[in-house]
């Protein structure tokens, strides 16, 4: 009976006959993982978060009440505009 088939190549000769900058790169890598930040505690993210939020309704106050001081008519008949069709759609 012959011989199952066994493979020449072992696990051993796999990790062995990687390159060396193959290799050296994933040292790197590894070292680069290693060394970077800690991830951040959830609390200061979500204050961050919320400070960066704060800051652009700000500035998208700011240019909404500019607007609608440069053009206050057409400010109001986009409101009442809205308003129509808002209560159009509720009264359905």
């Amino acid at each position: 009976m012959a011989e199952p088939y066994t493979s020449a190549v072992s696990p051993e000769d796999v990790i062995n006959g990687a390159s060396t900058e193959s290799l050296k790169l994933e040292r790197e890598a590894d070292s680069i993982i290693a060394r970077g930040t800690q991830p951040r505690p959830i609390h200061e993210a979500v204050r961050e978060d919320a400070a960066e939020a704060r800051a652009w309704a700000d500035r998208r106050v700011k240019r909404t009440r500019d607007a609608i001081r440069d053009e206050p008519m057409r400010a109001t008949l986009y409101a009442l505009g809205i308003g129509v069709i808002i209560g159009l759609l509720a009264a359905r």
